[in-house]
């Protein structure tokens, strides 16, 4: 450490708001550059490669093939899938001085597609797997948290290349287990929940959630069978729909009903109903940008009244389109959509479309907007009085909510996704005509699965779960050593460290030496708590007695070891 390119802080950086970037940045292991870039010094990027060192390892056991693509990418490549547009304002995109376009890679599905086309051509060639280790790009909007949602980042993306459906279904599962292998070997802790596509398309999808209080994907999960997802694509149990009779729609008189609180209090004080929030339906307005198309199209949502519309749950059912908040001037320009007064009974003949939550079913009644300023309608009932243009998964979860398997209740918990698994199916190869000449000269359209893992975010997740009060604790497979060895620095302490050092290396163990002359013991135990390495030995004031401290970072335990026992016992904790 006297010559190590490091430099510990005392205070959390300014603009850090979780565990991670603040200890990552204190002890040295990066420093930002800009919003959403960082920079590696040397015991990060030793983290950093040793992370990528487990992913490759099981990779390559699962029968995977690296191979490395350019991270500056042509146009046209992703022109021929859509996503040259669906990515939106996500792509850097840059032009060469001969004004060509290019992109920096989100993703490279297109580029492992074209050149599995290049290189195959018969279904003797196929199964196949490869897989990269590379650095991605996409412009977060609002890059937080240091490295754990950066605009540059390092990812494993793997893909599958198959003949047929079950071809692709042994390929997604090899790739599952291959995950939990790598993320048992990293000590993350993981979620694995049923999640939705996106941009990437295609069918089956499940992400790796590390739980963490500081995540910004919510997931749900049931005790008692042992389903999980993510909240986006939790699915609504519908209630069965209801043929008897019922009353005739009401237009009542509603006046300072801002909120559902207040209209369903003044429902029931003046109008002699017995309802509750859950009884009423609120429709809310957005307008969705969808790429590539030119004007925005209004779109009316309908949940229950106790419920909020979780936007990124709404973003992930109407994707590649973006929905965005209707204000002022979109309600002016649709003078037909009285705000605050919206009832779905107008909507057809306005021509917006209108999309409701799967508990809104045939039958159900509800109290909603009359169209007209300071009136509700009450019994206003689905199929009868309005009909939705379809269902939509856009409310919010709660916990408590039914699982959709089941039944019994689902807790909700914060998660940081750190894989993510896809059946892509042929769309992909469907855009790039990847066949292979099948055994009877008849061409046969590959399928394919896309797999990621986050290999710096990796880094960022270890550090939220495997903190405490006083930094970091690395599980020994990634950390920067195995054992840091903390020389006092009076009388000849330091020369006895430099002694076990050289003893532990000679038998294989990666060691950090805090061989600093001129700095304090207290300095030296707090760095060595901060930077985290798995086990700590203290060659202090004990050596007068024969003894010195053996720690583990961990657990927190210490116990004096004799001096002549110091290099076998060392290498007993880090077998």
């Amino acid at each position: 450490m006297s010559t190590l390119f490091l430099r510990t802080l005392r205070e959390d950086p300014a603009d850090a708001e979780v565990p991670s970037h603040k200890l990552l940045v204190r002890a040295g292991y990066v420093r930002r550059v800009a919003p959403g870039i960082y920079s590696w010094l040397p015991l990060g990027k030793i983290v950093l490669e040793n992370v990528a060192k487990v992913v490759r390892e099981e990779m390559n056991a699962m029968g995977g093939q690296e191979v490395l693509f350019p991270a500056l990418l042509p146009r046209d490549f992703y022109e021929a899938t859509g996503r040259w547009t669906e990515y939106g304002d996500t792509l850097f995109r840059l032009k060469d001085r001969k004004g060509n376009d290019y992109l920096l890679g989100p993703t490279h599905e297109e580029m492992f597609t074209d050149m599995v086309k290049g290189e195959y051509s018969s279904y003797k060639d196929y199964p196949v797997t490869l897989y990269q280790i590379q650095t991605k790009y996409r412009d977060e909007a609002r890059p937080r948290a240091g490295i754990l949602r950066g605009r540059e980042f390092v990812m494993k993306d793997s893909y599958s290349f198959d003949l047929d459906d079950e071809g692709l279904k042994r390929s997604y599962e090899n790739h599952r287990a291959a995950y939990i292998r790598i993320f048992e070997r990293l000590g993350i802790d993981v979620k694995i929940c049923f999640a939705t596509s996106g941009a990437m398309g295609g069918s089956a999808s499940e992400e790796f959630l590390a739980p963490a209080p500081t995540g910004e994907d919510t997931f749900v999960a049931c005790r008692t069978c042992g389903y999980a997802a993510n909240a986006e694509a939790v699915t609504t149990p519908a209630p069965a729909a209801f043929t008897g009779e019922r009353e005739a729609l009401k237009v009542l008189d509603t006046p300072d009903t801002p909120t559902i609180d207040t209209l369903v209090a003044y429902m029931n004080e003046h109008h002699g109903l017995n309802i509750t929030g859950a009884d009423t339906l609120k429709n809310v307005v957005v307008k969705v940008v969808t790429p590539g198309v030119k004007e925005p199209e209004t779109l009316v949502i309908g949940v229950p009244g106790d419920r909020e519309v979780d936007f990124k749950r709404l973003e992930a059912a109407l994707a590649p389109g973006e929905p965005a908040i209707f204000e002022a001037g979109d309600f002016a320009r649709h003078p037909g959509l009285v705000r605050g007064y919206i009832g779905p009974q107008v909507l057809k003949e306005l021509g917006i479309r209108y999309l409701v939550d799967p508990r809104v079913v045939d039958g159900s009644e509800w109290v909603t907007g009359a169209n007209e300023p300071g009136k509700h309608a009450a019994h206003v009932v689905a199929g009868r009085d309005f009909v939705a243009d379809g269902t939509i998964e856009a409310a919010e979860i709660r916990a408590g909510d039914a699982c959709p398997v089941c039944g019994s209740d689902l807790s909700i918990d914060r998660g940081i996704e750190i894989g993510h698994i896809f059946q892509l199916g042929r769309k992909y190869a469907d855009a790039a005509g990847l066949d292979a000449l099948g055994p009877d000269g008849k061409p046969i359209r590959i399928t394919m699965g896309s797999y990621g893992v986050g290999v710096s975010r990796a880094v960022a997740v270890m550090a939220e779960q495997r903190h405490d009060a006083l930094g970091l604790a690395w599980p020994r497979e990634v950390a920067p050593a195995d054992v840091h060895i903390v020389g006092t620095g009076k009388e000849n302490q330091i020369e006895i460290a430099t002694q076990i050092a050289e003893e532990l290396e000679a038998k294989g163990l990666r060691v950090l030496l805090d061989d600093r002359a001129q700095v304090s013991p207290g300095v030296k135990f707090k760095d060595s708590e901060l930077l985290g390495l798995p086990t700590v030995l203290i060659v202090g004031r004990g050596i007068a007695n024969g003894v010195v401290e053996l720690r583990d970072r961990a657990s927190g335990d210490r116990s004096e070891i004799p001096l002549a026992e110091a290099v076998q016992k060392v290498l007993e904790a880090c077998a």
